[in-house]
């Protein structure tokens, strides 16, 4: 009970944290321009004013240097393909000034290109992204000048560049590391994730593409999402009567196919790891193999084998046990949509159970010995311990693991798409009876060409799969009670 009451006002410091993070911020930078020497005050117009007020010429050069390109982008507005950066590419964000070419320029003397307004719109966000920089560049030469200013007051000399670089290496090393890190991620993916979000509201798809070949679309809002709801258009209509089953499908096969390989892992290693076996290598090494053996190899020999006239339909029928051959894997139309389903569940265990099996070897060996020790001095049956004591220490220390298996299975494209191909199929219907949301999106990309379509299919996935996440690990004792095992 005690504890339960310690939570609450944490949970309200937390809400509290945001709003007072910003105000503080607020009133620091008021203080940093009323308190500020004349070179931080400067500092606010130009880069480095305040490092060159402070004889910090490196340093102030380096920022200096910085707005003058940022600036110099955005105001003349070099283009690439025809398509400009800077405040022009601020202004076809919009998608309004697109032309379908052949048109004469009077200022150079050509016939204009087609626009393209997949470089329109990345562009647009690529010239954001340069706009939160300048102001990222511009607090943080206010705060270098800034600095300086109190380091004067107290009587310490403002450092210099060669002290700045050694602090990088040194107490500011992680600043250091992480900086490359956060470039890297914003390049090559933050912002091929918010174009790809951008397409789900817009009409591009290869459909309305004319003959010559233009990336000509505009934006339609939340169109493309209404089409899910409301079955609007021909595409909307697959969208709208096979969304909730798709999705019905998927968490049925990410529950099912996360909680057979994890217990079927945790069993196996238990079976291998037993006081008194004999061959535990050799047991480890034939089931290390699966892993060894790269999974799509794995996956299309069992469909060979499964298939219509592979070896195991054959052999049933010489065996006079089926006059016709089984759809295990609903490769067919009119095959059995539920037998495709079970049985691509029990061959996925096959290529995911080892995964577990290796992983909980380790931690079933670092489980302490005396915990069953005592059980057995109480009493405590074989069963009563792995209930009570394996298994809540296993799932304590692999609570990230099966989160992210959980959400990796929801994604699982391989496991589907090499047994089944998404099927049975439905007449009339890109999603087949075993098709997941991302294999399903795979079809509506790379088949149908439906670009706005598939950015639809994956926001929705994307959405689910990381409230579940958040949710999930929030409200587990791998995160609300990291100390219980320690």
């Amino acid at each position: 009970m005690a504890s339960k009451v310690n939570k609450a006002p944490k949970k309200k410091e937390n809400r509290l944290r945001f709003p007072e993070r910003i105000g503080k911020a607020f009133s620091s930078f008021v203080k940093r321009f009323v308190d500020g020497s004349l070179g931080t005050k400067l500092s606010h117009f130009i880069f480095g004013a305040g490092n060159f007020y402070h004889k910090q010429y490196i340093k102030g050069l380096l920022f200096l240097l910085i707005q003058v390109g940022i600036l110099a982008l955005m105001i003349l507005c070099p283009s690439i393909n025809n398509t400009p950066y800077g405040w022009k590419a601020l202004r076809n964000l919009s998608l309004k000034n697109v032309s379908e070419g052949g048109e004469f320029d009077m200022n150079t003397g050509t016939m204009l290109p087609p626009s393209d307004c997949k470089l329109m719109i990345l562009f647009g966000f690529v010239t954001i992204a340069m706009i939160i920089i300048y102001f990222l560049v511009w607090n943080l030469n206010i705060a270098s000048s800034y600095k300086a200013d109190m380091d004067r007051k107290v009587g310490k000399k403002p450092s210099t560049f060669r002290e700045d670089l050694q602090d990088l290496l040194d107490g500011k090393f992680h600043a250091l590391m992480l900086t490359p890190t956060c470039i890297a991620a914003t390049v090559f993916t933050i912002l091929p994730t918010v174009f790809m979000i951008a397409l789900a509201f817009t009409t591009y798809n290869q459909h309305d593409m004319n003959d010559i070949g233009t990336n000509l679309f505009h934006w339609n809002g939340l169109q493309n999402f209404r089409a899910v709801f409301t079955g609007e258009g021909s595409l909307g209509v697959e969208i709208h009567h096979r969304f909730l089953p798709v999705l019905g499908w998927t968490f049925i096969w990410a529950i099912f196919a996360t909680l057979t390989c994890y217990f079927g892992g945790i069993i196996l290693a238990l079976l291998i790891n037993k006081k008194g076996l004999k061959a535990k290598k050799l047991f480890r090494t034939i089931f290390i193999l699966t892993i060894a053996v790269p999974q799509f190899i794995s996956l299309l020999a069992v469909r060979n084998l499964l298939g219509q006239y592979g070896p195991f339909n054959s052999l049933l029928m010489d065996l006079g046990l089926t006059t016709a051959p089984i759809g295990f894997l609903g490769l067919n139309p009119g095959d059995s949509e539920s037998l495709a389903k079970v049985m691509v569940i029990i061959i996925n265990m096959w290529v995911g159970v080892p995964y577990t099996m290796l992983m909980t070897s380790g931690i079933l060996m670092n489980i302490p010995s005396d915990l069953y020790e005592a059980a057995r001095v109480d009493g405590a049956s074989t069963v009563k311990m792995f209930f009570k004591i394996t298994l809540p220490y296993v799932i304590f220390i692999t609570t990230p693991y099966l989160i992210s298996s959980f959400i990796g299975n929801m994604n699982s494209f391989n496991s589907i798409f090499l047994l089944t191909g998404g099927g049975p199929a439905y007449p009339g219907y890109q999603a087949g009876g075993t098709d997941l949301l991302v294999t399903w999106l795979y079809k509506v990309t790379i088949d149908q060409h439906l670009y706005n379509t598939g950015a639809v299919i994956g926001i929705m996935t994307f959405l689910i799969t990381a409230t579940i996440t958040l949710i999930t690990y929030r409200r587990s004792k791998a995160y609300n009670e990291e100390d219980t095992f320690q």
